[in-house]
């Protein structure tokens, strides 16, 4: 079910802004720049990475999506690239896409996860991973939640 109430706050190109960052971990850093002084750097701890908005096997919240996944794969796969503003050729010219384009999308939104993770689910179940991305970036684009029954 789609509603209006408490959608996620996006940017203007439909990205979750970034968690609040954290300084807790120092690196000393040996370098030898004019005068051959240490330098030591802080560097940012990102504190709450946050989960999918949906499920892999929550097609049924959006069966649009879904149907358009299941009977056109490479239009749905260039509509989903342009929306998450990459290159139409992407869908059509990149090896395993919907792991490139899940990976980009995880990344840019702090979501939980790593590549390992995209790559498996990429290979067991590819349609329903991309109907899951398909639905964020929706939910990105409309400023809309789905809620669970």
């Amino acid at each position: 079910m789609l509603t209006q109430n408490n959608p996620p706050q996006y940017d203007q190109k439909g990205y979750v802004p970034p968690p609040q960052v954290g300084y807790g971990h120092t690196q000393v850093v040996q370098s030898q720049p004019v005068g051959g002084t240490t330098v030591i750097v802080q560097q940012p701890i990102i504190q709450g990475k946050r989960d999918w908005h949906t499920g892999v096997c929550d097609c049924t919240e959006d069966c649009g999506i879904c149907l358009c996944a299941t009977f056109c794969g490479p239009c749905f796969l260039c509509q989903l690239a342009t929306d998450m503003d990459e290159n139409c050729c992407v869908a059509l010219c990149v090896p395993a896409p919907v792991l490139v384009l899940r990976t980009k999308w995880r990344t840019q939104n702090n979501i939980q996860g790593d590549i390992c993770d995209d790559c498996l689910l990429t290979s067991l179940c590819g349609s329903c991973v991309a109907c899951q991305l398909a639905r964020e970036v929706k939910m990105a684009r409309e400023n809309i939640t789905y809620q669970s029954r």
